[in-house]
């Protein structure tokens, strides 16, 4: 399995986010996810764990996970093949909304 595939598991993308705030314990993780049964996030996170986007250390008798951002660069690069598309659409939109809605001004009224 790859990055890519590590991602695009839905609880497996909630546990980075909640990563992404800090490391946390096992248990709290599985509190997080609490329609997930414990050994269901426990292959949750060794998945993530064998792609290597996130690392454990034990802490005493817990075991704290943590993101590895530096494996996101992967997600990141190919993604930003297509943020031109995005922007490109963002543009579009602002336009459109200030031809058939007019630019509001400072006051809140439109032109």
């Amino acid at each position: 399995m790859d990055v890519f595939e590590a991602v695009a598991e839905p609880n497996r993308r909630f546990l980075l986010e909640l990563l992404a705030e800090g490391g946390r314990s096992a248990g709290e993780l599985v509190e997080a996810l609490p329609s997930l049964t414990q050994p269901a996030v426990s292959r949750h996170l060794r998945v993530l764990r064998e792609v290597g986007l996130v690392e454990v250390r034990p802490e005493a008798q817990r075991r704290i996970y943590t993101l590895c951002p530096e494996r996101l660069v992967e997600l990141d690069q190919w993604l930003s093949r297509y943020r031109r598309f995005w922007s490109d659409r963002l543009d579009a939109l602002e336009q459109h909304l200030n031809t058939t809605h007019g630019t509001p001004r400072p006051n809140g009224k439109t032109r």
